[in-house]
């Protein structure tokens, strides 16, 4: 699904943040990417989004490869093929739960009914049926990032990223948001790749590796 040969990636006056780095996630599989802060793991992430551009390198999804000199097209590639979640919530606090979980879909033009249809079932997979009318901020932490992960699959994204996605959770609400990350990740066969600081979030993915020295190798 995910395929990311060679890429490289420096910083004016810094060392290589990227070197020759390769990475493949299957269809359904979440990987999830640890190493120190600095190393490399947020660049990693926005140039696998189209976010940044890589010095050298190929990242290709369900076969197709990414144009990095084209800015509009990333943008309305990533509208339809990629969800976000992030440590931060970033839901909007004068929309409701169901509009904030609809708004991918508003962005690729979908009907109003559908909208609404397929946001009811998001919440409903995350475990939030019936908070369609509530506002963010009468929820929970952890609730609130349940709501972002419907969000973010509601559009039936090929690739989700996940960024320190427990990171402003205590311990019993990271692990509920892992567990249901994990389910709609598996429901929906989205290519799903985490990073985080946390071997403890990162230990509930398929497979974990570390990023260091510009390179991924398998987690210790």
């Amino acid at each position: 699904m995910l395929e990311v040969r060679g890429l490289a990636k420096s910083f004016a006056g810094g060392a290589p943040l990227l070197s020759g780095l390769d990475l493949d996630v299957r269809r359904g599989e979440w990987l999830a990417i640890v190493g120190e802060s600095g190393s490399g793991k947020s660049t990693l992430l926005n140039i696998v989004a189209g976010l940044d551009r890589p010095d050298a390198g190929e990242v290709r999804l369900e076969g197709r490869a990414l144009d990095f000199s084209d800015d509009d097209a990333l943008a309305l590639w990533r509208r339809a093929h990629v969800g976000f979640v992030f440590q931060a919530f970033h839901l909007l606090p004068y929309l409701d739960v169901r509009r904030n979980v609809e708004l991918p879909l508003a962005l690729l033009s979908v009907a109003a009914g559908e909208r609404a249809r397929r946001a009811s079932q998001a919440l409903e997979a995350v475990g939030l049926a019936g908070f369609g009318a509530r506002r963010p901020g009468s929820l929970s932490g952890g609730e609130m990032q349940r709501v972002a992960i419907a969000r973010a699959l509601v559009h039936r994204p090929a690739l989700l990223l996940a960024d320190e996605p427990t990171g402003n959770l205590d311990e019993a609400n990271a692990g509920a948001v892992l567990e249901c990350l994990r389910a709609a990740a598996k429901s929906s066969q989205a290519a799903t790749l985490m990073v985080t600081h946390s071997m403890r979030a990162a230990s509930a993915a398929d497979r974990v590796v570390r990023l260091a020295s510009g390179r991924l190798a398998p987690a210790s």
